[in-house]
């Protein structure tokens, strides 16, 4: 049976860091699923502009981690800061971290581990301006461009995409 990936995010999430690694997944065999608080399509963030739209597999109120085998959250600064005030995203990423299954958090995703009170005492990276989020909620901050510490596989930018989708392909694998 092919191994799933939810995909958590919703309007400006950083493009790079959505398509990339969801390609790279796929490539690797496995099926991704795009989640949202809405359906339909969901607007990419660019570099300094809006970017492209991804189509919505399904709404976030319909999904549950039973059904998946890891979470992947993207980053960009809009979206993870409009999904940690949306209590079923939080439900379903300390979910996830309840039953122990990779999840992978990029940039400013790691803002959503925070909210989900999951980070203490965990070794993770993230975009420098979440790095104090992180620690203030307990983590060991490091600046590398993978840190993977147990289910919980961290990277800080889109430059560390290819170290990151590999984390996480390398995780699925095992």
């Amino acid at each position: 049976m092919t191994k799933r990936v939810l995909i958590l995010a919703t309007h400006g999430f950083e493009q790079s860091e959505l398509l990339d690694p969801k390609a790279a997944l796929e490539k690797a065999g496995f099926e991704t699923v795009v989640a949202s608080p809405e359906a339909g399509m969901i607007k990419g963030w660019h570099q300094k502009d809006w970017g492209e739209s991804v189509a919505v597999d399904a709404t976030i109120y319909s999904v549950s981690e039973g059904d998946f085998d890891a979470l992947l959250l993207p980053g960009g600064q809009m979206n993870p800061d409009i999904l940690r005030m949306n209590d079923d995203a939080i439900n379903l990423v300390e979910d996830f971290a309840e039953a122990g299954k990779p999840i992978a958090a990029i940039c400013h995703g790691p803002w959503l581990l925070v909210e989900a009170d999951v980070v203490d005492g965990r070794t993770m990276t993230s975009w420098p301006s979440v790095r104090t989020d992180l620690a203030n909620a307990g983590a060991n901050v490091v600046d590398q461009e993978v840190a993977v510490d147990g289910n919980f596989i961290t990277s800080r930018k889109p430059d560390d995409i290819p170290a990151f989708s590999q984390a996480l392909i390398d995780a699925l694998a095992n």
